[in-house]
């Protein structure tokens, strides 16, 4: 029993210690995901904590489950206009980017490792997957939000080039441990690994959606439903002979989708499971390594990880994102978000399990190219995005949202809650002087704890909070009134947008009233929307920029059918 509790103590204390260690990389801007490896190496058996763990079955069960949570999490927080801005570019960096990445890796690998050809391609498939929570996590918690098409492809890509990164490694892996050369049979193993996890995702999704709405559960049982179903699928899945992690993923994006009542609660609690699951594997992770294996290959992994960030990534996504005529800045900024996370770690437990020749190399080479990439691009990221100048004004938000999606309504409503502090545009006035005409309604203040009713309408004040019941879609108007830093995103948006916004359908000549431009062949009847549209072959987004004569023109508003809706214009000089 005393080793039971030691060992829940021990267990819980590096959550705790993982947890608390998070505000130190969030003030030195370092990767989440990399404080959680440290902390485990340093309480592994090379480091102070002195825990022996060398048990490559239990981290692979570990980490398989973690990935099954994380892949779900994912696949709901995809939502279709993020695949409407950037499906295809992200599906070409998904799929033929990590086939890319993946060979030249592999022949860096064979050559500065002195490996086969095959052995070479398995080391390059381990490492040829992005980590989008190790991305994503950096951007939040500098609170960063970058150009929308950029910030989908990284996205969309990151959640849906693990699988196949996963089938490459499975097919790899087979190939050594039943001693097979490179031939059909990998064409058709990869094959049914996608297509099998295709269908199996697709149909437990449609499944898990109609049991939603018919099964008369409680609430609170819905996200345990959905992390047994996505486990059950998983599962299943591989005993069909296809990619569970594939058929999760696709399960989860069809199941966030579908608007379902209790999708807010479903959510709410793999947000947690997510990070358990992230903490968990990177922990466990660094206690499974042992420092001093690593010096064995530490000059030839440090190699490989400068083939990968320099030259794989790089060619991979300039490569595959020529249809596509990604401007220059964005291009460079996608290759160098290519963040290597837990994914590749877990991999390199594959051949360490089938019991191919140099199973522990595998494991040594992944766990150093990801700490390289972490420290070098990990903490980068944002000098980088600001340098390119990709950083758009992030929209404002309440500081709570509280939806009411259980009662039965048309649109979701939301009680809305805003902090007022000393900068607050609405400091010292009153609600009726706020002229707010958005259907809305008015819940009061509350002060010191105690609920000054709308009723009474209060002046506010410093230190309040403004409670609004509102539906979901005038939540952004709301809060460019509301929100404490509006006054602050205001100088944003001017600064990035332009001092003046006109409406898209404004015509060019009518523009010309106002500046003196030369058009030299354009048409001048064309309108502000259409100039934006013929310029760019794709869907155009929030922030998309072009030149008109000395004027910048930015998109600043889209409607929901993609149509430009207000354009910010800026002066520039020649």
């Amino acid at each position: 029993m005393d080793g039971i509790n030691l060992a829940i103590l021990a267990g819980a204390l590096l959550f705790f210690i993982s947890i608390i260690a998070t505000l130190i990389s969030a003030r030195l801007g370092a990767p989440m995901l990399l404080v959680f490896l440290l902390v485990g190496m340093i309480a592994g058996e090379d480091g102070i904590g002195g825990i022996q763990f060398s048990n490559p079955q239990t981290a692979f069960l570990i980490g398989s489950i973690a990935l099954v949570i994380i892949l779900f999490d994912g696949g709901m927080r995809t939502h279709p206009e993020r695949f409407r801005v950037a499906l295809a570019p992200a599906s070409m960096l998904a799929t033929f980017g990590v086939v890319l990445t993946c060979g030249v890796v592999g022949v860096a690998a064979a050559y500065l490792l002195n490996l086969s050809w095959v052995e070479g391609l398995l080391l390059g498939a381990i490492l040829s997957s992005t980590d989008a929570a190790a991305v994503f996590s950096i951007f939040q918690s500098q609170r960063l939000k970058i150009k929308e098409r950029v910030a989908s492809t990284l996205e969309i890509e990151s959640g849906s080039n693990d699988p196949m990164a996963i089938m490459l490694t499975l097919t790899l892996v087979s190939l050594l441990a039943n001693d097979q050369s490179l031939d059909w049979f990998v064409l058709v193993s990869f094959m049914q690994q996608a297509l099998v996890g295709g269908a199996m995702g697709y149909a437990a999704g449609r499944v898990f959606v109609y049991l939603c709405r018919k099964l008369p559960l409680s609430f609170a049982f819905f996200p345990l439903l959905a992390v047994a179903s996505s486990v059950v699928i998983y599962a299943l899945t591989n005993s069909f002979g296809g990619s569970g992690f594939l058929a999760v993923y696709l399960m989860g994006y069809i199941v966030g989708n579908a608007k379902l009542p209790q999708i807010i609660h479903i959510l709410r609690m793999h947000d947690g499971l997510a990070w358990i699951s992230q903490i968990s594997m990177f922990l466990m992770l660094g206690l499974l390594v042992s420092p001093t294996n690593l010096l064995e290959h530490l000059g030839p992994a440090l190699l490989l990880a400068a083939v990968l960030i320099f030259i794989a990534r790089p060619l991979a996504v300039f490569i595959c994102l020529i249809p596509f005529k990604f401007p220059a800045k964005d291009q460079l900024f996608i290759s160098w978000v290519g963040l290597r996370g837990a994914v590749p770690i877990i991999l390199a437990l594959f051949p360490w399990l089938a019991g191919v020749p140099n199973e522990h190399l595998y494991f040594d080479v992944a766990f150093v190219v990801v700490i390289v990439s972490l420290l070098l691009q990990g903490w980068s990221l944002i000098p980088v995005a600001r340098w390119l100048k990709l950083e758009v004004p992030a929209e404002l938000e309440p500081d709570q949202a509280m939806p009411l999606d259980a009662i039965p309504a048309k649109e979701v409503m939301e009680v809305l809650a805003y902090k007022v502090t000393s900068n607050s545009p609405v400091l010292t006035l009153k609600w009726q002087q706020l002229a707010i005409t958005l259907p809305v309604q008015y819940l009061g203040l509350i002060r010191d704890g105690e609920w000054l009713q709308a009723a009474e309408d209060p002046a506010i004040a410093n230190g309040d909070t403004i409670m609004v019941l509102a539906p979901l879609k005038h939540v952004k108007k709301l809060s460019e009134v509301l929100a404490s830093d509006a006054d602050k995103s205001i100088l944003d948006n001017s600064n990035f947008f332009g001092d003046f916004v006109l409406n898209g359908n404004i015509s060019l000549r009518d523009l010309d009233a106002f500046y003196t431009i030369d058009f030299k062949d354009q048409d001048q009847n064309l309108s502000l929307a259409d100039y934006i549209t013929q310029k760019f072959h794709r869907r155009v987004v929030v922030g998309d920029q072009v030149r008109l004569d000395q004027l910048l023109l930015t998109v600043r508003q889209i409607d929901d059918k993609g149509q430009i809706q207000q354009v910010g214009i800026k002066p520039v000089s020649v």
